[in-house]
């Protein structure tokens, strides 16, 4: 069984670590506010862009935005798992990937949806912004398969005349 190279590991390590931080801080920014962060125009564009192509009323915008903190806040929360997953593999063990691939692939979800708007309204700063966090999720989940890959064991291919012959 071969290991992935500690430059792998480290990689989705910090990959991990951002969306724990930055998501959990925007999702409890988002779920503590009383409009469920609508007041700050900036950071929430896209729940104003998502709720103006589905015709949502005010009500809709603040369940909608209530939405997307409740799934940025299980995002964070499963990459701090996969954090500390990875941190007891350490001691001996193995690394589970597939809650934080789960994870990654609700960033791309969310990222996929809040990008949207940002390239109707040819919005180039925001969508930068989402373009780089779904750019760190496909590499996680790259580095991930990777990673997977090398934890395969080796097939060994042995020619049939170097079989003993049954008895």
């Amino acid at each position: 069984m071969r290991k992935a190279s500690a430059a792998t590991v480290a990689t989705i390590m910090g990959v991990a670590l951002y969306f724990t931080l930055f998501w959990g801080y925007d999702a409890l920014r988002v779920l503590t506010s009383p409009t469920y962060g609508l007041e700050d125009v900036w950071r929430s564009q896209f729940v104003f862009g998502v709720g103006a192509m589905f015709h949502l009323a005010p009500m809709g915008l603040i369940k909608l935005a209530a939405f997307f903190g409740a799934v940025k806040l299980a995002v964070a929360v499963i990459c701090a798992v996969h954090i500390v997953d990875r941190l007891r593999s350490l001691a001996g063990g193995t690394v589970k990937s597939d809650i934080l691939e789960g994870g990654l692939i609700l960033v791309v979800a969310v990222s996929i949806v809040s990008i949207a708007p940002a390239v109707w309204s040819h919005n180039a700063d925001l969508m930068r912004a989402q373009a780089l966090q779904l750019a760190l999720a496909a590499l996680a989940t790259a580095l991930s398969l990777v990673e997977r890959n090398y934890a395969r064991p080796a097939k060994v291919e042995v020619p049939a005349a170097m079989v003993a012959p049954a008895r």
